[in-house]
């Protein structure tokens, strides 16, 4: 129940504005076109939130394959570090450019609550631990 109410927080997170007024979703499915200025590592990040923290955990949580879940904690776990270079890479940006939106931190917030909510749950479910007998 918990994952899901963080995936709902993704998706609002992800309509929020993440560069200047560009939201998530515009970063993700115009990556170059409209937005040029918002910058590869906050289009990569929204890419790949959308895959693993959104679909991904999605699927987890409908198939209830461990596997997939594994998955999930170790792709939020790298996206964590993807969406603090974005956030950096706003914040360093070239004077005239715009720095991160709430947008942006808040699905960095949220990456860290989903990748330590499915070590969690992928560590606890049978045959999730390493060296356990069947």
């Amino acid at each position: 129940m918990i994952v899901a109410v963080a995936v709902l927080l993704l998706l609002g997170a992800i309509a929020l504005p993440w560069v200047g007024p560009t939201s998530g979703w515009a970063c993700c499915w115009a990556p170059g076109r409209r937005f040029p200025r918002s910058g590869v590592l906050p289009r990569l990040f929204a890419g790949t939130a959308v895959v693993f923290g959104v679909v991904g955990s999605a699927t987890a949580l409908l198939t209830r394959l461990w596997a997939i879940g594994w998955a999930c904690a170790l792709g939020c776990g790298v996206l964590v570090v993807n969406g603090l270079w974005a956030v950096w890479s706003r914040q360093t940006a070239p004077a005239g450019t715009p720095g991160p939106g709430i947008g942006l931190v808040l699905s960095l917030l949220v990456m860290v609550l989903l990748s330590a909510l499915w070590v969690r749950l992928a560590w606890t479910r049978p045959g999730g631990r390493a060296g356990t007998a069947g």
